[in-house]
C-alpha cells in the first residue's frame, strides 16, 4: 500500500450516521445498458427510467439534509453512477481500493480527485495489486468493521485493509460472501447506529458476532434481499428499495422512520442504494 499526506472524508461504508451531511453522486451515464449485471436482473432498458430514479434518489438524500454534489456521467464506464466502490474512509485515511473488476478502474480518478479537492490533511491510501477491493464489501457499525470476501474483493485487499484499521485501533471481521451475491452490501446494511439488517439465505446467522454492545441483526427472508441494503441517518429516517413489505416493518417496528425510493433499473445493473453515493 501506498501512503501519502492529502486528502478528503468519509464513505458510506465507513461513515458514522452522524457524518452524513455531504454526499458525492455520479450521473447515470447513456452507456448504462452496458453495465455489469450478474446477480438482480439481466441489466438494465431505460436509461431515461434509470436517469429519473437517480434524480429522485437525489432528491431523498436532500430531503434527508444532506448536501449533495452530482459529478456528470462518464459514457466510457457504463457503471460509473455506482460510486461507493471507489473509496473508502476511515478516520483521516482514505483508502483507493483496487476496484474488482478490471472495466471499473477508470472510473476513480475523478472520484479521488474530487475527494483531495474537498478537504486536505488527511492520509491517502493507495491499494496495489494483487490486492482487489470494492468498497460496497465493508459496513461499519460504530467502531467495529466487516469486510466481505467476494469475487470482488480478495485476500490481499483484506489484508491491507486490515494493516489500516489495526493501524487505528479499529476490530474487523471477515464474511465470506456466497457465489450468487455480489457484496456484502448487497446483503446487509446498517440502518442505524445499532441495527445491522442481513438477508437469510446469504449469510449465516452468527456472520456478525461478535457484535458490538447494544447492536443486534435484523432478519430480513431471503426473498427481500434487495431490500436490505438501505441508508439510516441521525433523524431516524432511512431509506429502503420499494416493493419489501417485512424490511419495512423490522425497521418500522424499530421505531424508524421509513422512505421508500423505486430504483428497479438500478438494481437491474446489480446496484443498491448505497452504491450510489460516497457521503464525506
Amino acid at each position: 500500500m501506498i501512503y501519502t499526506t492529502n486528502v478528503v472524508a468519509s464513505s458510506m461504508a465507513s461513515v458514522k450516521l452522524d457524518g452524513k451531511s455531504r454526499a458525492l453522486v455520479r450521473q447515470v451515464p447513456q452507456s448504462f445498458t452496458d453495465a455489469l449485471a450478474k446477480f438482480f436482473g439481466s441489466g438494465p432498458q431505460d436509461i431515461e427510467l434509470a436517469q429519473s430514479q437517480h434524480h429522485n434518489y437525489v432528491k431523498a438524500l436532500e430531503d434527508a439534509g444532506v448536501e449533495v454534489t452530482v459529478m456528470e456521467a462518464d459514457n466510457a464506464h457504463p457503471d460509473c453512477v455506482f460510486v461507493e466502490d471507489q473509496a473508502v474512509v476511515i478516520d483521516g485515511h482514505v483508502l483507493l481500493p483496487v476496484p474488482g473488476h478490471e472495466t471499473r478502474r477508470g472510473e476513480q480518478p475523478p472520484i479521488a480527485e474530487f475527494l483531495i479537492n474537498q478537504l486536505k490533511g488527511h492520509k491517502l491510501c493507495r491499494m496495489e495489486l494483487p490486492a482487489r477491493m470494492d468498497g460496497g464489501d465493508i459496513i461499519r457499525i460504530r467502531d467495529k468493521f466487516y469486510v466481505g470476501h467476494s469475487t470482488r474483493t480478495n485476500s490481499e485487499g483484506i489484508e491491507e485493509l486490515k494493516q489500516l484499521l489495526d493501524h487505528l485501533g479499529h476490530e474487523l471481521s471477515i464474511i465470506n460472501i456466497p457465489d450468487h451475491a455480489l457484496h456484502l452490501t448487497s446483503v446487509s446494511s446498517t440502518p442505524s447506529d445499532n441495527l445491522i439488517l442481513a438477508s437469510e439465505g446469504h449469510l449465516p446467522k452468527d456472520a456478525f458476532e461478535p457484535l458490538p454492545e447494544g447492536v443486534k441483526v435484523l432478519w430480513a427472508p431471503e426473498e427481500e434481499v434487495y431490500g436490505c441494503n438501505t441508508i439510516g441517518f441521525p433523524s431516524g429516517d432511512v431509506l429502503i428499495p420499494i416493493g419489501h413489505p417485512v424490511v419495512k416493518s423490522l425497521l418500522e417496528g424499530e421505531g424508524l422512520n421509513v422512505i421508500e425510493l423505486d430504483v428497479s433499473e438500478l438494481r437491474n445493473a446489480d446496484g443498491s442504494l448505497t452504491c450510489c453515493s460516497i457521503f464525506y
